[in-house]
C-alpha cells in the first residue's frame, strides 16, 4: 500500500509526463470531480504511449487519491480531488502574504546556523556569521499550501523563541523586536519539489512548485529577513489585474495598482482574468 502522505512519481519518463499532464488537468478542473476519464486505449493514443505507460500513470493518480478506478465502470475523477486554490494579487502581494500569516502553521525546524553561501551574499552578512533558520509549512483548512524557509539575523532573532515562532507570524515578531520594515525585493519563478518538500506539502517528488524569494530590509537598508517560499500551484495562485494604456501603436498592458484585488476580478465577463 502506498503511503499517501509521501506519494512518488511513476517509474519511467513517459509515465511521469502523462501523470503530470493528467494531474494538472484534474487539479485545474479540465476533468472535474466525478468526470469519467477516457479509456486506457484512448488515452494511450492521445498521449502517444503504450497502455502499460498509461496504467503506471493512473496507478500514481489513484495513489494520490485523485481518481477512482472500478472494474466495469471506468476511471472517474475523485469527488474532492483537491482544495480550491488560494489567490493572491501580484500588485498587493506583500500585504496578502502578511495576512496569510494568520493561517495555521507547522514549525518543522528551528536552529542557528551559517546560511547557504547564496543566502549570505543576498543578506550581505560576513562569512561564518550565524542566522536563525526556520522551516515552516502553512496550512489552509488543514491542507498544506506553502513551505517557508526564513533566515533572520541572529541579534534580531534573539528577541523571540522557538515557541513564539510556532504560534506567531514572523512579521509580528520582527515588529515586536523593534524592526521597522521599509522595503523588499522579491522574485517569482518555478521549481520542482525535492523529496523533503514533497513530503511536507503532501505532493509528489518532482512536482512543479511556484517559487518566491524575498529579501526584506529595514529603513537603514539592513536585511532583516530572507524568505524562500514554495507553493503548491493547485492550492495557491498569483493573479494580476491589467489595464490597457497608451495611444495607437504605443498601447500596452500595465498592472492595476490600487483598489482592485483578486476578488474584484471575478465579474460577469467569464470570471477571473
Amino acid at each position: 500500500m502506498r503511503d499517501h502522505l509521501r506519494p512518488t512519481l511513476p517509474e519511467g519518463g513517459k509515465a511521469r509526463r502523462v501523470y503530470l499532464l493528467l494531474r494538472d488537468d484534474i487539479t485545474s478542473g479540465v476533468h472535474g470531480p466525478g468526470a469519467l476519464l477516457p479509456g486506457e486505449q484512448r488515452l494511450a493514443e492521445s498521449y502517444g504511449v503504450s497502455r502499460v505507460t498509461i496504467r503506471r500513470a493512473l496507478d500514481a493518480l489513484e495513489g494520490d487519491g485523485l481518481i477512482d478506478r472500478r472494474a466495469g465502470s471506468g476511471t472517474r475523477v475523485s469527488a474532492a480531488p483537491g482544495t480550491e486554490a488560494m489567490a493572491a494579487d501580484v500588485t498587493t502581494l506583500i500585504p496578502q502574504i502578511v495576512r496569510m500569516g494568520q493561517h495555521s502553521a507547522r514549525l518543522l525546524s528551528f536552529s542557528y546556523d551559517v546560511p547557504p553561501a547564496q543566502v549570505a551574499r543576498e543578506m550581505g552578512i560576513a562569512e561564518g556569521e550565524r542566522v536563525q533558520t526556520a522551516v515552516r509549512v502553512r496550512l489552509a483548512e488543514g491542507q498544506p499550501f506553502s513551505h517557508l524557509t526564513t533566515y533572520v539575523p541572529e541579534d534580531i532573532a534573539a528577541n523571540y523563541s522557538e515557541a513564539d515562532l510556532a504560534n506567531t507570524p514572523l512579521y509580528q515578531l520582527l515588529e515586536r523586536s523593534g524592526v521597522r520594515v521599509a522595503s523588499a525585493h522579491q522574485t517569482v519563478s518555478a521549481t520542482l519539489a525535492s523529496p523533503d518538500v514533497a513530503h511536507a506539502l503532501e505532493c509528489s517528488t518532482g512536482s512543479g512548485l511556484l517559487s518566491l524569494r524575498r529579501v526584506v530590509r529595514d529603513a537603514r537598508g539592513r536585511v532583516v529577513e530572507h524568505l524562500s517560499a514554495l507553493y503548491r500551484p493547485d492550492r495557491f495562485k498569483l493573479e494580476m489585474a491589467l489595464t490597457r494604456v497608451g495611444a495607437d501603436d504605443a498601447r500596452h498592458w500595465e498592472p492595476v495598482v490600487g483598489d482592485r484585488s483578486a476578488e474584484d476580478m471575478e465579474d460577469g465577463n467569464g470570471g477571473k482574468a
